[in-house]
């Protein structure tokens, strides 16, 4: 017999009628109605004892006849059994087997989480009607993956402007490596603060600010860079100051709108918006300078952030229970999937700083993001230049080289989200999966840049930084995640904490990428650095990461 099981079994009530399961059976005094309802009409009914709604197609003429006298039937947990203990105590629902005996006659089917309604899966199924539904949540994710795109596709315009920006006022390399990093002074400063206030007032109203506050200083970037080098600068800090309530907000708006299982996928699909964010602007970049001028592409972004917004403010909610759009069934399935919300913080309290820093647990995030945003601003800073330098290709070319590893990273984050909700589901621990991932997002890197050193041809090259930004994408599903993890309440200002150091770990990449190239004329020791780090933070990580709740 095929059927579905939903619901939480975390309930004292329940835990206390489920101790002692050996001798177990439900009777068909308490299941012929639900049972005879489902056969008949194929369709839902709830039954006691935590697990909300059963469901299942047993109206065919060829089963039905088995269940015609009811007195006798009951159902062995026998197979049941250890995944409903197993998950009694997370309020999940695992994979599993029922039997349904009756009759002298057993048949043995599966068990699985759907809601009410709506048949599981995060892209979608049936509703009710029978038609396909799109879930709200998929509305969320995808414009968040659309407002992440525009994140870095901002901060990508001026990688590629700033090659014809150094010709006209004689840049040097060491200067070019500042103009670049002064993105990040004032990204540092707003990542804690901005993450504390996600905390308090949620991911909706601080990404929108945070998005309008951002075009507008994209919008003023060609006006700055035609007026002086201080007032370039000053626009930059201002738009990295803007764009740091981004990522913490991504975290927390995510995390109330799936459930646990899910958690991964989502991150993975909104962060490879933003690795194609990436593609946008390097690929758009040069044609439209080349077709409407060097401003063309700051006004284009900034007008797409303007647009972004409207749809953001009018069609999306902190809490997925005051959407009045989502249904029923979806809330329950995102309800049911997920651990006890923490309480929120109380008006005036700080976050716990010293509580936070004293836990090797926060170390490892530390380090992990440190390492993830050394590698990621070298490549995302330098990657024009590096083709131009080492190979000789033009700026169009470039962008295209430089292109196609984002391109594929956007893929491989999605990859690494499914195949970490897919272990998770398989009944693999946190710890274990966020270790894996984790080691996979550094070694694979490390391994790439060391062989980038040897290099002959940008095809080689180009490959080599996909390889190693494909296996980058891996750490979305490891430190990235594992904030929520280990401190759900603070998650924001552990996320702010770990991109501050992170921040500045891209500042001295980004600045000291540039003297290297300029003190030796070659990127290869520069690189060489960087895959030592990403080595070393892997056993770090190995060491003392967790998936347990820890604040």
């Amino acid at each position: 017999m095929a059927g579905i099981a939903t619901g939480s079994s975390s309930s004292p009530s329940f835990r206390s009628r489920s101790l002692n399961l050996k001798s177990t059976h439900l009777s068909s005094s308490h299941f012929k109605q639900p049972l005879l309802r489902i056969l008949n009409k194929g369709g839902r009914s709830t039954v006691d004892g935590g697990c909300r709604s059963f469901a299942g197609s047993y109206g065919s003429p060829a089963f039905r006849p088995r269940f015609e006298n009811l007195k006798d039937t009951h159902l062995s947990l026998g197979h049941f059994k250890q995944p409903l203990l197993r998950n009694m105590d997370k309020g999940e629902c695992k994979w599993g087997n029922m039997r349904v005996e009756g009759g002298g006659r057993s048949k043995v089917g599966v068990v699985r989480c759907t809601a009410e309604g709506i048949e599981r899966g995060l892209f979608g199924g049936r509703g009710k009607e029978g038609g396909f539904v799109v879930p709200e949540r998929i509305k969320v994710v995808a414009l968040m993956a659309c407002v992440m795109c525009l994140c870095n596709a901002d901060r990508v315009v001026m990688s590629v402007a700033i090659v014809p920006l150094a010709a006209k006022h004689g840049w040097s390399s060491s200067f070019l490596g500042i103009v670049q990093s002064s993105f990040l002074w004032g990204y540092i400063f707003s990542s804690v603060i901005g993450g504390a206030l996600v905390d308090k007032y949620g991911g909706k109203r601080m990404i929108a600010w945070g998005v309008f506050l951002w075009s507008l200083a994209t919008l003023l970037t060609p006006w700055a860079a035609n007026h002086s080098t201080a007032s370039l600068l000053a626009v930059r800090a201002f738009f990295g100051l803007a764009e740091g309530v981004a990522f913490p907000a991504m975290n927390i708006l995510l995390s109330g709108w799936f459930p646990c299982n899910e958690r991964a996928t989502a991150v993975g699909l909104s962060m490879g918006g933003f690795h194609l964010g990436n593609v946008v602007g390097l690929v758009l970049t040069p044609i439209v300078m080349a077709s409407v001028g060097l401003s063309g592409p700051f006004y284009l972004f900034s007008s797409l952030g303007l647009l972004w917004l409207t749809t953001w403010t009018l069609g999306v909610t902190n809490d997925p229970q005051d959407s009045p759009s989502i249904s029923s069934s979806e809330l329950r399935l995102i309800q049911a999937g997920k651990s006890k919300a923490p309480p929120p913080l109380k008006k005036g309290e700080l976050p716990p700083l010293r509580l936070l820093l004293s836990k090797m647990p926060t170390w490892a995030i530390i380090f992990a993001n440190v390492t993830n945003n050394w590698g990621y601003f070298v490549l995302l800073s330098w990657m024009p230049v590096y083709f131009k330098t080492v190979f000789n290709v033009n700026l169009k070319q470039a962008a295209w080289f430089s292109a196609v590893p984002w391109g594929t990273m956007a893929f491989s984050g999605y990859v690494a989200g499914a195949a970490s909700d897919y272990l998770i589901k398989a009944g693999h621990s946190l710890t274990f999966v966020r270790k894996v991932m984790q080691s996979i997002g550094f070694i694979g890197p490390g391994l790439a840049l060391l062989c980038l050193n040897y290099a002959k041809t940008p095809v080689v090259a180009s490959v080599l930084i996909t390889v190693a930004l494909s296996f980058s994408a891996f750490s979305q599903a490891g430190f990235l995640l594992n904030m929520q993890d280990i401190a759900p309440q603070y998650a924001g200002f552990l996320h702010g904490i770990s991109n501050s150091a992170g921040t500045l770990a891209a500042i001295i990449s980004t600045i000291g990428t540039g003297y290297f190239v300029q003190w030796l004329g070659s990127f290869q020791a520069f690189l060489t650095v960087t895959a030592g780090l990403y080595f070393v933070t892997a056993i770090f990580w190995n060491v003392y990461a967790t998936g347990e709740r820890v604040f």
